[in-house]
């Protein structure tokens, strides 16, 4: 068994995939448009095939997200080295995103970085 995919809304469609595209070399499929619900949508695979869907609908509740708080929390990205989660993690900073931890090696372990990405939405980019 495996995830297919996680999808996520997001108020700013295009804005999402360059995003992905431009960080973590996503293909992206064809915009997906539903005329009758006004839904948007694309999916966008990684070279190892795994997916995201990013999603639009018109009225959506958009609540103020906290750094800590029930459901998800980030989505990780394995980029496969210390020099590439550093390079990536300067130049979204250089990008204007926020670098809320890292580069470092975690107590666990693991080597990484979060970043606060489109939206507010939290990003870990590690090996």
């Amino acid at each position: 068994m495996k995830i297919d995919h996680i999808a996520i809304y997001v108020n700013e469609l295009y804005e999402a995939r360059d995003f992905f595209i431009k960080y973590f070399g996503v293909v992206s499929n064809n915009e997906y448009f539903n005329k009758k619900t006004g839904f948007k949508s694309f999916f966008l695979t990684f070279d190892d095939g795994a997916r995201i869907e990013i999603m639009n609908k018109p009225q959506m509740s958009d609540n103020k997200k906290e750094l800590v708080q029930t459901g998800y929390h980030h989505i990780a990205f394995s980029v496969g080295s210390r020099e590439k989660v550093d390079m990536l993690t300067r130049q979204l900073n250089a990008d204007g995103y926020e670098v809320i931890s890292g580069p470092r090696t975690t107590g666990d372990g693991y080597y990484e970085s979060c970043i606060v990405a489109f939206e507010n939405n939290l990003i870990e980019i590690t090996i």
